[in-house]
């Protein structure tokens, strides 16, 4: 099952063009099970989404992507957040006390808003954004050598303010998931892989030492991200 764990809609997300229904139908049409809606430290979609998934008979998880101090965090499964910056070992306790899961999001990307070399500090983060959909080959392979290093799970998406870009990468779940409960389920037990979307249908990437580059590489192509 593939779904695009890091995605915008522009209630809540007012640097996206996209609304809920239009993502659904793009998703639907490339062949995802499943998609993620991770506003700018707001979970305010939660309820109408829930609503939504049930008329469209398609999952939608909403999560967050929380600014913390040192960098965005993609986080799922929580229903207290912050409402202003904290540190990110901070809120990924805060997650964790709730049960829930979270990732960094573009760790490596140069906009002042990924978490960097600060991966090293923190305690308790599930996961690294591997592919993203809006970030150079170079940021993600470096995150790939992160989580490979601080064996972390290896995440792909979109990370989509756009229609062009909905979908452009997923992350593959090894079981189906319909609830959140579900989604928290699997993802902890962790065999996730990044994808990318060729055109025609998903791929997963196997991110170790050997192929990083070469993999990327052909992601870079795929989704026209330049360094």
């Amino acid at each position: 099952m593939f779904i695009d764990t890091h995605m915008h809609e522009m209630t809540y997300s007012k640097d996206s063009f996209l609304k809920l229904g239009q993502m659904v139908e793009i998703a639907k049409a490339k062949g995802l099970g499943g998609i993620c809606i991770t506003d700018h430290d707001s979970m305010g979609l939660k309820e109408y989404a829930a609503d939504y998934s049930k008329q469209a008979d398609f999952p939608i998880f909403v999560g967050i992507e929380f600014f913390s101090l040192q960098g965005d965090i993609v986080a799922f499964g929580i229903d207290e957040y912050p409402k202003e910056r904290i540190p990110a070992q901070d809120f990924i306790d805060l997650v964790k006390g709730q049960g829930g899961v979270c990732f960094a999001a573009h760790p490596f990307r140069n906009n002042n808003r990924g978490m960097e070399e600060y991966l090293r500090k923190v305690r308790g983060l599930d996961g690294l954004e591997v592919l993203n959909g809006s970030t150079s080959m170079e940021a993600c392979r470096t995150a790939a050598e992160f989580a490979l290093e601080l064996g972390l799970f290896t995440m792909g998406s979109s990370d989509c303010h756009v229609p062009e870009k909905v979908g452009v990468c997923a992350t593959y779940f090894p079981e189906e998931v319909h609830t959140m409960q579900e989604f928290l389920d699997v993802f902890k037990k962790g065999g996730m892989k990044p994808a990318l979307y060729d055109g025609r249908a998903y791929r997963t990437i196997d991110i170790t030492n050997e192929n990083i580059r070469e993999n990327l590489e052909s992601y870079c192509y795929a989704t026209c991200v330049r360094t």
